[in-house]
């Protein structure tokens, strides 16, 4: 422990006077780094932190952390070093470095349910602008009142039409960024009625908002199901609870007519 100690401690001084500046080797040999990025890493960078983060300063502290992992546990094992304690130091900077990707993903799939309760309501609010305007403005105008979670993808979804891209792909690639339920149904009706005329706009938003009132109906069963299933949980424990006193009790009074 008093190794380990030492360990940590001469790895701050050391980086503190820049006599091992990990951050500058990182730097210089980024490009050779950064072919162990995950593919989905900079998407799922944007999904937790939004689009003012670096995932590359980001990916660059992950590397950061590996190696001080490994630099302490080698010195920590200096006086028995071996293959295997060798091995293990990099199993276990690996497993630090892996951690950063592993942790960001969880986070996307813990909000994906949460997600799928949010779509229908941000889709009504852009259906009622849609009955105004154009669908490139009403996206721009539904961007303050979207729930936060969706307001990273609907900016690159604004931008890359406000660039001029007319194909279905911004559509797309924001279905593919928050894959829930109907997400790719809705986002290809939402780009037919951007490229449909005024005279068949009506019919196309009668079919478009359907479809949203049928997810509509889906989260609310969703979260009736949910509301109902926590009072089931709180009954069963109130329950359990009163059930274990009762048996206590009757336990305790038993023992005592002995």
């Amino acid at each position: 422990m008093e190794i380990l100690l030492v360990g940590v401690i001469l790895v701050y001084i050391l980086q503190k006077n820049k006599m091992v500046d990990t951050g500058k080797f990182i730097k210089d040999n980024g490009n050779w780094l950064r072919k162990f990025k995950e593919s989905d890493y900079d998407f799922f960078v944007r999904s937790k932190y939004g689009d003012e983060a670096d995932p590359d300063v980001l990916f660059d502290k992950r590397i950061q952390n590996a190696f001080m992992v490994v630099f302490v546990l080698l010195f920590l094992f200096i006086t028995q070093l071996s293959f295997i304690n060798v091995l293990f130091a990099f199993v276990v900077g690996f497993f630090v470095f892996k951690s950063g990707y592993s942790s960001l993903k969880s986070y996307y799939k813990s909000h994906l349910h949460e997600i799928n309760l949010e779509l229908p309501y941000f889709l009504k609010n852009l259906e009622v602008l849609a009955q105004h305007y154009t669908i490139p403005v009403a996206l721009a105008k539904s961007l303050d009142t979207a729930p936060e979670i969706f307001k990273s993808g609907l900016r690159r979804l604004i931008n890359r039409i406000n660039e001029g891209d007319s194909t279905v792909e911004p559509y797309m690639d924001f279905a593919k960024e928050y894959p829930v339920n109907d997400s790719m149904r809705m986002m290809r009706l939402l780009y037919r009625l951007s490229l449909g005329s005024q005279e068949n706009k009506h019919e196309q938003l009668v079919m478009f908002s359907k479809s949203v009132s049928s997810l509509q109906n889906k989260a609310r069963e969703t979260r009736y199901k949910e509301r109902l299933q926590k009072m089931e949980n709180k009954t069963m424990i109130m329950l359990a609870a009163v059930g274990g006193g009762v048996m206590i009790l009757l336990l305790f009074a038993m023992l005592q007519q002995f």
